[in-house]
């Protein structure tokens, strides 16, 4: 899991809202519609109510807020679909989206093949879960003996997996948050935090797997920044 950083000041907030806001302008066709739509409207309804119901103009003010918020909204919303569809097919797409998700520990690439399938393994409050991105027939074969080794590790805790990919069959990498939201809470987060220590350092006893690792391990760039926290 990714280390803690240190709370970004207002400057650097301002900073990376503008980063964004470009990074989907030049990409997204519907993002300034969007962003114009949320802004307009609600202060224009305020505008209405001041005007036709003699209503108070500090409500405008609260209008400006509230179109503020909406674009802020709009602008996560467009962004991280932008990079999600991006990310969609690269290697480590899936250990990239886990990354960003707070409660999980994800450790990329715990079996690798020479054909550079790999398996993921995540660790949170629902137990365990291992992610296979690839393309071979031996894909399977590859998840099932990660299983199977973890099964004498970790006892009674619930072992999960996933083919991530678009294919028939597999896990969308789109649905792939949804998806491990929606899994039972069978570990408090002091178990989740004290096993994943325990594969960690269990795997550091033992020889990495063979077959090359791809470097390809980071979502577009961005991304990082675009998906935390949603």
């Amino acid at each position: 899991m990714a280390k803690e950083q240190e709370p970004a000041g207002f400057g650097a907030r301002l900073k990376q809202i503008g980063l964004a806001f470009s990074f989907t302008a030049k990409r997204d066709k519907w993002f300034l519609p969007l962003v114009i739509l949320a802004a307009l409207v609600p202060i224009g309804l305020a505008i209405n109510y001041a005007l036709l119901l003699d209503g108070s103009w500090l409500f405008l003010i609260g209008a400006v807020f509230l179109s503020f918020l909406l674009m802020l909204i709009v602008l996560n919303w467009r962004t991280s679909k932008l990079v999600m569809d991006q990310s969609v097919g690269q290697v480590g797409a899936a250990y990239a989206v886990v990354d960003t998700m707070r409660g999980w520990f994800i450790t990329p690439g715990v079996a690798v093949s020479a054909q550079q399938d790999m398996v993921h393994r995540a660790v949170g409050k629902p137990g365990v879960v291992l992610l296979a991105e690839g393309g071979s027939p031996r894909l399977r074969n590859l998840l099932n003996q990660e299983k199977k080794k973890l099964s004498r590790v970790v006892g009674s805790t619930p072992i999960y997996d996933f083919t991530v990919g678009e294919e028939e069959g597999q896990l969308s990498l789109r649905k792939l948050r949804k998806t491990l939201t929606g899994l039972p809470r069978n570990i408090k987060a002091p178990q989740a935090n004290d096993l994943h220590r325990r594969l960690t350092a269990l795997r550091s006893t033992t020889p990495m797997p063979k077959g090359p690792v791809p470097q390809n391990m980071k979502p577009p760039k961005g991304a990082r920044k675009a998906m935390r926290g949603r």
